[in-house]
């Protein structure tokens, strides 16, 4: 037993620098609050948030553009309700056509 245990400290007392390099390494790398793997996931979702605000950025211009465009032209509130909202004047039919296919209904009570 005692020449396992001075086997071991002998190879700690050999490669002593080694062993603080490799647990240092390891608390600074994946342990620490402040590690290279946490600071790899916080610019991940900078990355993201800043990519949201671009998108929201770009909404907000076009809505401030259309906002203005109904502001400046009364026709434009006729124009979205008639896309938007499929209103229509008294003397008009609206046709709404559609690419999608319904599903094929199957009866299946025969099988039953």
């Amino acid at each position: 037993m005692t020449g396992r245990l001075n086997v071991i400290l002998s190879l700690i007392s050999h490669y002593k620098y080694l062993i603080v390099c490799v647990i240092g390494v390891l608390i600074v790398g994946l342990i620490d609050e402040n590690s290279f793997l946490k600071r790899f996931q916080l610019e991940m979702q900078i990355s993201d948030l800043k990519n949201e605000i671009n998108k929201y950025t770009e909404q907000y211009e076009a809505d401030s553009r259309q906002l203005n465009e109904l502001k400046r032209h009364p026709k434009a509130i006729e124009k979205i309700a008639r896309e938007r909202y499929f209103m229509k004047a008294d003397d008009e039919d609206i046709y709404v056509l559609s690419d999608d296919k319904k599903p094929i209904e199957t009866n299946n009570e025969a099988t039953e």
